[in-house]
């Protein structure tokens, strides 16, 4: 079965650069590189992983790029690009000579105005995407979700892929809102969801597996097997546990898909969206 880990990010820790990385994260406060995840991925048999950014600067592509050209279990990157940057087309098109670079990511989740995805310089940026088959990651909080349905709504061709299924308050089980909300993006066939980063988003140290039974059924029954894929989150897990666990809970939950619903899962829809075969 092809496996591939769709969200990890590594980083040589800078305190400024990862500003967002406190003092209650101590766990996280180093470097995180290749030879680090490597063992974990040959131990849970995935035949690789997607490389996504965790600095909002245009260095961090130079960096993960290198990476991937360096470890040919990294199959792509997700980098960053400022799209609010009139330059943004000239960006993405000098990143379409690079194999592995995939697409890109915004960091949304921690903006104001809550709705600025919308803004025409955004929207505007947003189109040369599609140029150059590159897809673009959304990483957002729950209350963006209703944003988020009228930006893929205006971009139909373009392939979106959620994060963190908009990290939903698990530690305190909200889920009545969120669930109309993510059941209402998944509408839209462009776009599909990443089953990572629930751990960070349940109690770090008491979660248990039947916290995030609940979210898993909302999403798998929202999005279909064809539009979902696994991802760590490595090594911003490390906060709530460790990557042998986050993969257990996805493997504990799939057992009941078929074989085919859990290739699609696990790698297939992996492949697919990030163009790797």
């Amino acid at each position: 079965m092809l496996k591939i880990d769709a969200h990890q990010h590594f980083w040589k820790f800078d305190p400024v650069k990862h500003s967002w990385i406190n003092s209650e994260m101590n766990v996280i406060r180093r470097d995180f590189m290749p030879k680090d995840l490597q063992p974990l991925l040959h131990e849970k048999k995935f035949n690789g992983c997607i490389a996504v950014q965790a600095d909002e600067h245009e260095d961090e592509n130079t960096f993960l790029l290198e990476l991937a050209s360096e470890n040919d279990f990294i199959k792509g990157v997700i980098g960053w690009v400022n799209f609010f940057d009139k330059s943004v087309a000239s960006r993405i098109e000098f990143y379409s000579q690079y194999e592995k670079m995939k697409g890109f990511r915004y960091i949304l989740q921690d903006k104001n105005p809550r709705d600025l995805m919308l803004h025409k310089t955004f929207l505007d940026g947003l189109k040369a995407l599609d140029d150059h088959q590159f897809l673009y990651e959304v990483l957002i909080f729950t209350d963006q979700l209703c944003f988020a349905k009228e930006l893929v709504s205006r971009f139909p061709n373009q392939i979106f892929v959620l994060d963190h299924l908009s990290k939903p308050m698990i530690k305190i089980g909200e889920i009545d809102q969120w669930r109309k909300d993510i059941s209402a993006l998944a509408e839209h066939e462009n776009v599909c969801c990443k089953i990572s980063g629930m751990v960070t988003e349940a109690d770090w140290k008491n979660w248990k597996y039947e916290d995030f039974e609940p979210y898993l059924d909302v999403v798998f029954n929202a999005f279909g097997s064809n539009r979902v894929l696994f991802g760590s989150d490595w090594p911003v897990c490390n906060l709530a546990g460790n990557y042998q666990q986050v993969a257990q809970i996805a493997e504990y939950y799939t057992k009941q898909l078929s074989r085919d619903e859990q290739e699609k899962f696990w790698g297939r829809n992996a492949a697919k969206y990030y163009q790797l075969i």
